[in-house]
């Protein structure tokens, strides 16, 4: 049945809702949910080489790829290890959830342009203060995601048994 009182969206914010629903942390968000984050979405245009964040750096916003190519890498010892490339609805910076949270990877644009929406971490918390299950959804697609990272780990530790010591990630 068609509720009269039911708020409605103009074409581009149903454009946005659709784009975000398309990325893991808001895919389980509804309509009206992901409504709350519009204000302190603003979409940034980078270019080639362009640095998003380094490894260390204060964790304080989360980034959600429109367009573009991302790499992944960290830097230890001077010496550059290559992760992973990110790209159209993937997001960068995920621990921006987490309060007083650092990166722990380098975000660097690889692609010719790349185009973000950024999402100020002050901004993410205080949506996370009005509603609860706004941030419940968001920590339990984080938590899925985290999960995945560790299976990954283990699967890549077993394929290569003894090149690092694995109880130290349990320090």
């Amino acid at each position: 049945m068609l509720n009269p009182f039911r708020k409605s969206y103009n074409a581009e914010e149903l454009d946005i809702f659709r784009f975000l629903q398309k990325a893991t942390l808001f895919s389980e968000l509804t309509q009206d949910e992901l409504y709350n984050f519009l204000p302190y979405l603003y979409l940034r245009q980078y270019k080639e080489n362009e640095v998003v964040f380094f490894r260390n750096d204060p964790s304080q916003a989360l980034y959600i790829i429109q367009k573009g190519q991302i790499s992944l890498s960290i830097t230890l010892s001077d010496k550059t290890e290559y992760l992973t490339s990110v790209s159209t609805h993937q997001t960068l910076g995920d621990n921006s959830l987490i309060p007083n949270a650092k990166r722990i990877y380098n975000a660097i644009v690889t692609s010719e342009v790349a185009e973000m929406y950024v999402l100020p971490q002050a901004n993410l918390l205080a949506v996370f203060e009005r509603d609860a299950r706004i941030k419940a959804k968001m920590y339990a697609a984080l938590s899925t995601s985290y999960n995945q990272y560790m299976v990954n780990l283990f699967k890549a530790y077993q394929s290569s048994f003894g090149f690092f010591d694995l109880s130290t990630a349990y320090k």
